[in-house]
């Protein structure tokens, strides 16, 4: 029997990379980036534009929200530690970063759920197609668009700044 699916972005709660539980709740009235990342990708570089991002947005409103996944290539094999250490040292992220998740399959976090029956993909699927997918989520929890892989955060300039 599979989880029912939650009907607002409000009601999801997930785990910091340091452990602690955040309830979405808590970004109600904020615009919201969310994305898949990975230590070991050709698409790692951007943890850079999005740190860009959340350093010329954050005290407007924006949250980006980071998601380490290993379902893509087992491009992200590390420790909850070892993935922060490396976004930090690496990157200088200061943005939010969250515990290794599942964002397909039967396992999928219910974020990833919810993002994906909002926002199917490119030929109306909603699997995650690979690492540094990303979500637009505007101040009222609606999901607004899905990016590809392949769109840099600073491609999302616009988007953003039209929400915020």
């Amino acid at each position: 029997m599979t989880a029912q699916m939650p009907v607002s972005i409000y009601d999801i709660s997930a785990t910091s990379i340091e452990g602690n539980p955040i309830s979405f709740d808590s970004y109600k009235g904020k615009v919201l980036l969310i994305v898949n990342t990975a230590s070991q990708c050709g698409f790692t570089p951007q943890y850079q534009g999005l740190q860009t991002l959340h350093d010329k947005y954050a005290s407007q409103g924006l949250v980006i929200l980071g998601f380490p996944c290993n379902q893509f290539g087992q491009q992200e094999p590390g420790t909850a530690d070892q993935i922060q250490a490396f976004c930090e040292a690496r990157f200088g992220v200061t943005f939010p970063l969250f515990q290794k998740i599942d964002v397909n399959g039967g396992n999928a976090h219910p974020l990833y759920q919810l993002l994906t029956k909002a926002a199917p993909g490119i030929f109306g699927t909603e699997a995650i197609k690979w690492n540094f997918t990303k979500f637009l989520v505007d101040r009222t929890g609606k999901v607004v668009k899905r990016y590809a892989p392949t769109t840099t955060p600073e491609a999302l300039e616009k988007d953003i700044q039209a929400l915020l």
